[in-house]
């Protein structure tokens, strides 16, 4: 049951993860910044999510820059565009974002109902062991 429990643990702290990224990445949709990469202003690096699989059963989500993480688009009125007018926007897709954060929910309740029920398992058996002494 301690295996049960550490590997819906793994997938809760996988789905904060996902979660983060994609709100992460909702939230800067608009960040544009210059494409000249010795700029300051530079736009915001859209990232995604990696799982990996751990020895003990679990996943653990690392996250990744995006390739590529900005493309350029035509603004020629802000201030962070070149001669050209070409700014860069981070590279979010907001459908795709939204369905992140719909599956990352419900994975984390998946996971914590899965240790609800491991718990209530786990009461069963003692209490069955109690009436056996």
């Amino acid at each position: 049951m301690i295996n049960t429990i550490s590997t819906s643990v793994s997938g809760l702290m996988a789905a904060g993860k996902k979660m983060s990224v994609a709100a992460n990445n909702i939230a800067n949709v608009s960040t544009v910044g210059s494409l000249d990469p010795s700029a300051p202003e530079q736009p915001y690096h859209a990232l995604t999510t990696v799982d990996q699989s751990t020895a003990g059963g679990g996943v653990q989500t690392v996250s990744l820059e995006r390739n590529p993480p900005f493309f350029p688009i035509y603004s020629p009125d802000s201030p962070f565009a070149d001669a050209e007018g070409l700014v860069g926007a981070p590279n979010v897709n907001l459908d795709e974002e939204l369905t992140k954060t719909i599956l990352a929910k419900q994975s984390y309740t998946a996971n914590a109902k899965v240790i609800g029920m491991s718990q209530r398992m786990h009461e069963s058996l003692m209490d069955a062991i109690d009436q056996k002494v």
